[in-house]
This record gives C-alpha cells, structure tokens and sequence, in this order.
C-alpha cells in the first residue's frame, strides 16, 4: 500500500463523531522495524491510577513524550514528558501527513499480552485540545477496538492492523467511550502510539 494512500480511510463511527481509519500506513519492513525500536529504546514504565483511594499498578506499561516537559493527568496521576526521541518524531511526520493534523505529543502503551487492555474510556482531560485530533498508530499483534455511544449504547468494533493509523477526532470523545477488550486469543505483545495536541 502507498505510503500516505488515503482512498481507503473512511468513518468507522455511523453518527457523532470521526474516528477514521486509514488502515496500514507503514510496509511490513517498516512495522517490524520501528516495532523492535520502539521495544526496545522507549522509557517503559508501569501505569499507574488512584481508583477509590487506591494506588494500581498495572501490567501494561507506558510513556509519555512531547515538545515540551508537558504534565499529563489521568486516573489522579500526573506524568511529565520526556523529549522526543528520532524514531518518535519521524513516526509523528509520517502521522501528520497522513492525516492531515499536527500534534505536539505522544502517549505510549505496551500491551504484553491479550490478557493486558483498557477499559471503556473516553480522552477528555482538561489539558487535551478541546475536539482535537488523537492519531493511534498501531503495531506489533493486532487487536479488537471497540467504541460504545454515550446515549444509545450503540457498538463498533474494528480490528487494528499492525502499522495502521486511526484518528478520532471532532466530537468523539463527547459522545462515545472507547477500549481495547481484554482477550485469551492473543499471546504477542501490542504497541499503541497515541499522538495528541496537550494546550497549556
């Protein structure tokens, strides 16, 4: 597939909101390169959340960099970012070519397993652009992504290629939640880059 071929991306999502998907982006050879880049280079850490009062500390683990040191808060926990590294930066360029937005920063996950997944969620911290654009590109096993209507409860899943991007964007995170469902069937691991636009 062309690199920035854009004839196949279409809404996945049937009424407010765009979460379009472009399918792969990225040739084998490039997936499996930045996949072990990635892997390997990237400042891995175990999330954490406050939940009731408690501190969980999860199995998937994550990173966070941007333009500049940003904090980021979720599930009562701040991170601050990290800067960028070379294989990031030239991953956000391929990213913003393809979809035609820009971001100044990138929230990493490391799923090692099925058994590892998020659940139902939508991205509406305070500090994230108000209807920005979020560009998940994905690599290593492919997954299940499932958006859930706030109003009608209305499902659509969608599977996630290795090397494929997907960007929610406009109302999306106003009117749906969104998760990567836990699953026995998957024994590799998964990483998510979500690119995102932080406004101070």
């Amino acid at each position: 597939m062309d690199l920035f071929n854009q004839d196949t991306a279409h809404n996945i999502l049937p009424k407010d909101g765009e979460a379009i998907y472009y399918g792969q982006i990225l040739n084998a050879k490039q997936n499996s390169s930045y996949y072990d880049e990635l892997l390997n280079s990237i400042e891995w850490v175990n999330d954490e959340a406050n939940i009731f009062g408690k501190l969980i500390i999860t199995k998937r683990k994550v990173a966070w960099y941007a333009d500049h040191p940003f904090e980021y808060t979720y599930s009562n926990r701040t991170k601050v970012a990290l800067p960028w590294t070379k294989a990031l930066l030239e991953l956000k360029a391929i990213v913003e070519e393809s979809s035609g937005e820009t971001y100044n920063s990138c929230l990493l996950n490391l799923y090692h397993s099925g058994d590892e997944g998020m659940a139902w969620h939508s991205d509406g911290e305070s500090n994230l652009k108000r209807n920005g654009a979020i560009g998940s590109l994905s690599f290593g096993a492919e997954r299940k992504f499932a958006f859930k209507h706030k109003a009608s409860k209305q499902t659509v899943s969608i599977v996630l290629e290795k090397g494929s991007l997907l960007v929610m964007k406009g109302e999306t995170q106003t009117h749906w939640l969104h998760r990567l469902p836990p699953t026995t069937k998957v024994k590799s691991p998964r990483i998510n880059l979500t690119f995102r636009t932080i406004v101070k």
